[in-house]
Parts: C-alpha cells; structure tokens; sequence
C-alpha cells in the first residue's frame, strides 16, 4: 500500500462519520418538521376552540345549559335559546342521509362491480361533477324549482293519503324540512358516491372470486364484498352528514327560517347554520352576538361528537371483523 493511499484512509473515514452524523441530524430534523405540522393543526383547531368559545362567555354566562334546552329567541327582550336550531340541524340532517344513503351506496356498487368499465367512468365523473357545484346554486334551484314542485305536486298528495301522521300534517308551502331534506342530500350523494365506489374497488378480487368459487349468485358476491368495505363505507358516509351538518346557504335558502319545533317535515325550520347567516349581520347587542357564537360552539361540539361515534364505529366494526378472522 502506497503512502497516498494510508494517508487517506483515515480522512475517507472521517468523511463517511460526517456523513453518516448529517444523515442523523437531517433525519431528526426531517422528523421533528413533519410532528410541529401535526400539531400546528391541532393548535389550528384549539385556537378556533378557544376564541369561539371567548366570544361566547357572555352566553354561556347568561343561559348556561338553559340555552340548549330553551325555544325563545327574542334578540328585542334578550332571550335567546337555541333548541329550534339544534332540531332543525338533526332533522334536515337526517332526512338527506335517508335519501342519500341508499342511492348513493346502490349507484356505487352498480358503477364499481356492474357497469362496463367505460360507463362507469363516465357516469363517476359526472357525478362527481356535483360536488363542484357552489352551493347558493342548489339554494337558487332549490327555491325556484323544487319549492313550486313540491307545493303544486308532492306536498298536496302527501297531507291528503299521510295527513294522519304528525310528520305530513300542515300547509303545502313547498319551503321548510323536506326541500332543505333533498337539497342537502343532492349535495351529499357526491362524496358518498365516489368514496364508497373507490373502496369497493380497492377491494381484493380474491374476495368476489371466493364467493363464487363457493357457489354464491353475483349478488352474494357483492354483498360479501360490501361487508368488507363496510369501514370505508361508513367513512363515507360520517364525511357526507359532516357537510350536511354545516351547510349554510342552500339551507338558509330552501329551509323557511322560522325558530320552531315542528314534528311535521312539510313546515318551515332553521338550522344551527342558517340562524347564524341570517342574524350575525345584524346582531346589535352584545348578548345577541355572543348567543350567535354560542351556537357555532355548539355547532362545532356536535360535529365533533358526531364524527367521534362515527370513528367508535368504525373501529367496532373493523375489530369485530378481526376477531371473526381470528377464530377462523
């Protein structure tokens, strides 16, 4: 071994423990920049948290848990109580997850295990379509289209065969829960639609090939499958009710804007949402304000706890899969 070449061996290996240090120190770094963009969401989200929750004090002060509990709401005399609203947000909730639901998971099984490949695209991608569509233009359909048609055509017919039931008693106004029922759940169909269809194409073939190896129909085959996609499904379905929750103009549009409890779906109502478009402009009072922002809180409370049973939900279903899996 020539003198060059000893010489250099040590600086080679003291270049190779430089490097090798950089390496580490560029790792740590790497590592601690993407957990401070963790929790700067987090801190993000807590932020919201506690300036909505400032603005709300004088409320919360005021009412206490009477604000939830209460169906006044007279910014003249300062009784405010939000119970209209909560109602009016479950129920307009509800009723586009009723209509949703089965259209969207049956037109997503059909595009993502029956249709030609090339329709299934297609019909996808218009339906995904709907989701770019800005809401105040489903208010404006839902108000000039949908509200005479359901006066002139659905309302009518429903009070005259289900007038007997609290839920289809009333006047045809063609405005109150069951427009803002359909509008949200048009709006909704998207999501649910293009996830569910990307889960269950996600899906191992081996799981339909196994059922018909067994001698299960087509339909089994499907429904073996869907049982699988079960989580997504329910993924999806937790991510449309969260739009449905906090939509704000189609519903202030096509909802009617009144702050009563009504059991039936053809009177006119008022989300959580929607009282807080309307009025925040025009809240003059401290109280009147803090009260509006109060129901934001609670607004946002109530997603949280939704979406939360949503992820119990998941993770109950997924481990009783496992567990099934497992004594097999």
């Amino acid at each position: 071994m020539s003198a060059t070449s000893l010489a250099a061996a040590p600086n080679g290996a003291a270049a190779r423990v430089r490097g090798r240090a950089l390496a580490r120190f560029a790792d740590a770094a790497h590592r601690r920049l993407l957990a401070l963009t963790a929790l700067s969401v987090f801190a993000l989200v807590a932020l919201i948290v506690i300036e909505i929750t400032r603005g709300a004090l004088p409320a919360i002060q005021a009412f206490g848990w009477r604000f939830l509990a209460v169906t006044d709401w007279d910014p003249v005399a300062e009784h405010f109580g939000a119970l209209p609203y909560l109602y009016g947000t479950a129920v307009s909730s509800a009723l586009a997850l009723l209509f949703a639901l089965p259209l969207g998971v049956g037109a997503s099984v059909y595009l993502a295990e029956l249709a030609p490949r090339r329709v299934g695209e297609t019909l996808s991608f218009v339906i995904e379509l709907l989701a770019s569509i800005p809401s105040i233009v489903y208010g404006v359909w839902g108000m000039f289209v949908l509200a005479p048609f359901l006066r002139v055509a659905i309302e009518p017919w429903l009070i005259a065969r289900l007038g007997f039931l609290p839920l289809f008693r009333g006047y045809p106004f063609g405005i109150g829960m069951l427009n803002a029922g359909i509008v949200l759940a048009i709006m909704i169909l998207p999501t649910i639609v293009s996830i569910s269809r990307a889960v269950l194409l996600a899906m191992p073939r081996a799981l339909r090939e196994a059922a018909l190896a067994l001698g299960a129909t087509r339909a089994e085959a499907i429904g073996v499958t869907l049982d699988a996609a079960r989580p997504g499904i329910l993924g999806a379905v937790i991510l449309a009710l969260g739009r449905a929750l906090g939509e704000t103009m189609a519903v202030t549009m096509v909802i009617g804007n009144t702050n009563r409890v009504s059991a039936s779906l053809l009177a006119p109502g008022a989300t959580m949402a929607s009282v807080i478009a309307n009025e925040f402009t025009e809240a003059t009072s401290r109280l009147h304000l803090a009260a509006l922002i109060e129901i934001a809180l609670v607004l946002f409370a109530f997603t949280v706890v939704v979406n939360a049973a949503a992820r119990l939900l998941v993770l109950w279903s997924t481990g009783g899969r496992r567990d099934i899996a497992g004594a097999a």
